[in-house]
């Protein structure tokens, strides 16, 4: 039997942090002892231009090496692309659309036909009222953490200590991290 392992697919649009988000969420993984691949997908490299990454967590070594198909989360970054195409693979029974919006359920399910679980944050308000910038990845990584507990919310705040508190310093942290933590805290799941 093959290595089973969590695969997530992230949309986004370059210059929104989709790509830095998977790879902060691999590193965080592996330093809780787990097995992890992040990589990221371009067309037109552009601010702007729609752009996929991708996520393997596991507990086992991973040998694929491949794009992710068929997901078990499908994460949009941008309320935009929301499209039935965007969620191609994701299984309605299990799998998990994870979606940074202010609108309701209702409007996701229109634009995707997805009948699984959907879950929303109004993540490019939180990191606008926490960071001052409108790059929605950090309470994206957040609200994951919530939804799946594939790594503590403490390995995500240490990784950002890591990464941006010689670059920026404390106050870029602290914000940083209280915009995960709003993501933790405001994410909102419906299950038809």
């Amino acid at each position: 039997m093959p290595a089973k392992y969590l695969e997530i697919r992230w949309h986004g649009r370059a210059g929104q942090g989709a790509k830095s988000a998977a790879q902060m969420l691999a590193e965080s993984a592996l330093e809780k002892g787990k097995f992890v691949q992040a990589f990221p997908e371009y067309g037109a490299e552009r601010t702007g231009a729609p752009m996929k990454a991708y996520n393997r967590i596991g507990d086992e070594p991973i040998l694929v090496r491949a794009v992710i198909e068929n997901p078990d989360i499908v994460i949009v970054v941008d309320d935009t692309l929301l499209s039935p195409q965007l969620i191609s693979g994701l299984d309605e029974k299990d799998g998990i659309l994870l979606v940074n919006t202010v609108r309701d359920f209702s409007w996701i399910r229109s634009r995707t036909n997805f009948k699984g679980k959907i879950c929303k944050v109004p993540a490019t308000d939180i990191a606008l009222e926490e960071i001052g910038k409108g790059v929605p990845n950090t309470v994206m990584l957040g609200a994951l953490v919530k939804i799946t507990g594939v790594v503590p919310l403490e390995a995500i705040e240490s990784r950002i200590e890591k990464l941006f508190l010689s670059k920026f310093g404390e106050e870029i942290v602290e914000k940083n991290k209280k915009a995960l933590r709003r993501g933790f805290e405001e994410v909102e799941c419906e299950e038809v």
